[in-house]
């Protein structure tokens, strides 16, 4: 598999791909609510390499318990989706970042479950200490990008409930559905491999529909 190594060259390299791609923004609908993530590149657990923080939430949440996940949550009034997704980042995993460290943007990402998410790319500077809020992250993993491009992955799975298909990404934790799967393969594709690719036509699992 490709293997990216955690340095200077693939941040600009990041820089440069989300800055020449053409960002999807959709209008607001009024019935979605405004939500933001954070890819978050870090180093991997194997020195020199690079990874994404992954977390699964907490059971015991309302919405989406247990379900693997990238740190972000609801925009509040005045906030920018930039602002949004680092605020979570530094709620949910105790990692602080600027908005100088924040690399671009991906597509918006509509959810069955009522929100717009704006996925943000951000590569934090120095050594980063994760710790996570128990009340909101169960698990937190360094998941190499090199996994992003497994020969397995993704899987496009057809469901009765919709004429869309299912997105899926098979990590060594688990396989990981849409929306975090969708986001994911878009950062893979776009930042990772230079192609420019949507991803809003697939669809998410049942469960993750309420």
């Amino acid at each position: 598999m490709t293997s990216f190594a955690f340095d200077a060259a693939l941040q600009q390299q990041i820089i440069g791909r989300l800055r020449s791609f053409d960002v999807r923004r959709r209008p607001d609908p009024g019935s979605l609510k405004h939500a933001a993530v954070a890819i978050v590149v870090v180093e991997a657990d194997v020195p020199g390499e690079a990874a994404f923080l992954l977390t699964r939430r907490t059971p015991k949440l309302r919405a989406h318990g247990g379900q693997f996940a990238l740190p972000g949550g609801r925009v509040d009034a005045g906030e920018t989706m930039e602002q949004a997704a680092l605020r979570e980042l530094h709620e949910e995993l105790g990692v602080l970042a600027s908005a100088d460290e924040v690399l671009g943007r991906l597509d918006d990402y509509p959810t069955r479950s009522g929100y717009l998410i704006a996925p943000i790319v951000v590569w934090p500077q120095g050594q980063v200490q994760v710790v996570p809020n128990p009340s909101e992250v169960a698990t937190v993993y360094r998941v190499a990008c090199t996994e992003l491009f497994r020969p397995d992955s993704p899987e496009i799975v057809p469901i009765p409930e919709s004429d869309r298909p299912i997105i899926r990404l098979p990590l060594p934790m688990a396989t990981v559905n849409a929306p975090t799967a969708a986001m994911l393969y878009q950062f893979k594709e776009v930042a990772l491999a230079g192609r420019d690719t949507r991803v809003d036509h697939f669809e998410q699992p049942v469960f993750a529909w309420r």
